[in-house]
């Protein structure tokens, strides 16, 4: 007989601990209680009683003309970026407008459990191949069309063949429709298939086309009311939503990647929220606004090639390698000599965290991965690897190969900068290893960065990004993941165990093992392919009376895992 799981138990499965984050090492600074790579899966998803901490004061809720009536269901939105296109089966997961404009078959609320959406309640069989979802019948797209079966279907079928998309979909057999009901049969059991099924927003079919990312519509919370392109985006409420309605009836997103021009316009009053740096929070105060902290799991990390050059090239063209980062006693060596809490005072003002892996917090991260600075230790592993400072110039070297190499980071962008320089200073000083911090172009990245340190960032709800940060399958694809071409086959053994198990619960072991079994591993205790540097807190000028809603702690991406509760935010009186 089938094991049937209900919306409940699914709900119940899923739920986080809070003691998870407690766990975390903090530095962040005293408050009172609360561009960039692809990542794959949706907002992150460590829950706390607080994720949120606000500095200021004040009680004015009106625009800058002093309409106070519209500021009540408006908002101005200083942003980092404009999509290209609204269509949500060729993009998909973290960093998206998806869920303001698209409605997903289940969603994750702000405790991070799995809750209806589209779908009233949803069945998985006793072998887990078979998942069942039966649908809510008053879901209608902005157009005023109802949302079939059929559409998910081919929402689902879309985006399985669709080129560039960032939720894997391979593992699906078929998917049916019947009535109310859709039916996705899996190939093989796919312990993280229900987090994938929260990212997929399903598009209507009687209008998809090729222009449809242009022009989109959806039976989300929010409709697209216009679009200039690299400028702006509007969004207004939609009318037709099934849901509670917004209170935010109309949100304007101005493009700001500039984080001085963000400061300027908070200053005045031109947005109602934007995003600032730490080094700006650190040394401003506006008047009528308050500092926004949410912490996050969105952790920089410098990645270490971990072959040696001339092992090849990637599928475009690029060498691959470095004869210096593919010692591991250097890699474990950089990582023991950083004082993780003295970078984040440092670099960020004590606006982070220290970061010990692409998933610290989570129910899958293993603790086992924290370590403590050990400069002595640092030191015993290069010079029994040979590595000394023989011509006396505080840089160490072996067989004539200095221990120096480029650390590259997005040129502009501030926070990569700090912490790397903040790290190259400690390990230069410690352990006489050189990490030369260099701004670069990101159309140049994917030429350097499978033979290169480079300063990456990281952090979904969604453990399938250790697999394809490690697996072997991901070596040489130039698609972010796996740039060090870090492959272990008793990783590999780990990983697959994880993604082929029947459940989240049942895969853990595996992905914390992957990381750590007692002998080898992902992290800095093990191969080392990345050193991990700190979690960096997402910060924001909030005018006061602006209230944005409880939000799950964020992932990589400050722009969009703020909004991803939009519909949540609300004027207070």
């Amino acid at each position: 007989m089938k094991r049937i799981r209900k919306i409940i138990a699914a709900a119940a499965a899923l739920t986080l601990a809070v003691s998870l984050l407690a766990a975390s090492v903090g530095c962040g600074p005293s408050a009172p209680p609360d561009a960039s790579e692809t990542q794959t899966g949706v907002s992150s998803p460590v829950p706390a009683p607080s994720a949120s901490t606000t500095t200021g004061g004040g009680e004015s809720a009106a625009t800058p003309d002093g309409d106070t009536t519209a500021a009540k269901t408006e908002v101005t939105i200083g942003f980092t970026s404009i999509p290209s296109n609204y269509d949500p089966l060729t993009t998909g997961g973290h960093g998206s407008y998806m869920s303001l404009i698209y409605s997903t078959l289940v969603a994750l609320d702000s405790d991070v459990n799995v809750v209806p959406d589209l779908a009233e309640a949803w069945e998985v069989s006793d072998d887990t191949l078979t998942y069942t979802f039966r649908l809510r019948t008053d879901a209608r797209f902005s157009d005023g069309e109802p949302v079939k079966a059929s559409d998910v279907v081919f929402s689902f079928n879309t985006m399985m063949t669709a080129e560039g998309a960032e939720i894997d979909l391979n593992a699906i057999d078929s998917v049916s429709a019947d009535g109310d009901t859709v039916t996705i049969k899996l190939k093989q059991p796919r312990s993280t298939f229900i987090l994938d099924v929260a990212g997929i927003g399903i598009a209507p079919e009687h209008l998809y086309s090729d222009d449809f990312g242009q022009n989109p519509i959806g039976s989300g919370p929010y409709k697209l009311a216009q679009y200039d392109v690299d400028q702006q985006f509007i969004l207004e409420a939609n009318e037709l939503y099934y849901g509670k309605a917004p209170q935010i009836k109309r949100a304007v997103f101005i493009m700001m990647s500039d984080e001085d021009t963000q400061l300027i316009a908070a200053k005045s009053g031109q947005v109602d929220i934007t995003l600032t740096s730490a080094t700006l929070a650190a040394t401003n105060t506006i008047d009528g606004y308050n500092l926004l902290v949410e912490k996050t799991v969105d952790n920089m990390g410098i990645v270490m090639p971990v072959i040696p050059a001339g092992s090849g090239t990637s599928a475009l063209g690029n060498p691959m390698g470095n004869d210096v980062t593919s010692d591991v006693n250097l890699r474990k060596a950089i990582a023991y000599a950083i004082d993780r809490e003295k970078l984040c005072r440092d670099a960020l003002n004590g606006y982070a965290t220290p970061a010990y892996s692409e998933n610290d917090g989570m129910p899958w991260w293993n603790p086992e991965s924290v370590i403590e600075t050990d400069v002595e230790y640092a030191r015993k592993l290069l010079d029994d690897a040979g590595w000394t400072d023989t011509d006396g110039d505080g840089i160490r070297e072996k067989n004539g190969l200095k221990a120096s190499v480029p650390v590259y980071y997005f040129a502009g962008d501030t926070a990569r900068q700090a912490t790397a320089m903040g790290a190259a200073n400690q390990v230069l000083e410690n352990i006489g290893v050189e990490l030369v911090v260099t701004g670069l172009g990101e159309e140049d990245v994917m030429k350097i960065m499978v033979s290169q340190p480079m300063v990456l960032a990281w952090g979904s709800a969604n453990p399938i990004t250790s697999y394809y940060l490690y697996h072997s399958s991901s070596v040489g694809k130039d698609d972010w993941y796996d740039p060090e071409s870090f492959g272990s086959p008793v990783v590999d053994g780990y990983l697959d165990a994880a993604l082929n198990a029947t459940s989240l619960e049942e895969a853990i072991p595996y992905w914390q093992k992957a990381q750590w079994d007692g002998t080898t591993g992902t992290s800095m205790r093990g191969e080392c392919p990345y050193i991990f540097l700190v979690n960096k807190d997402h910060l924001y000028w909030r005018r006061d009376g602006l209230n944005t809603g409880e939000q799950m702690i964020h992932a990589h991406g400050a722009a969009w895992t703020l909004v991803a509760n939009l519909k949540d935010w609300y004027w207070e009186s």
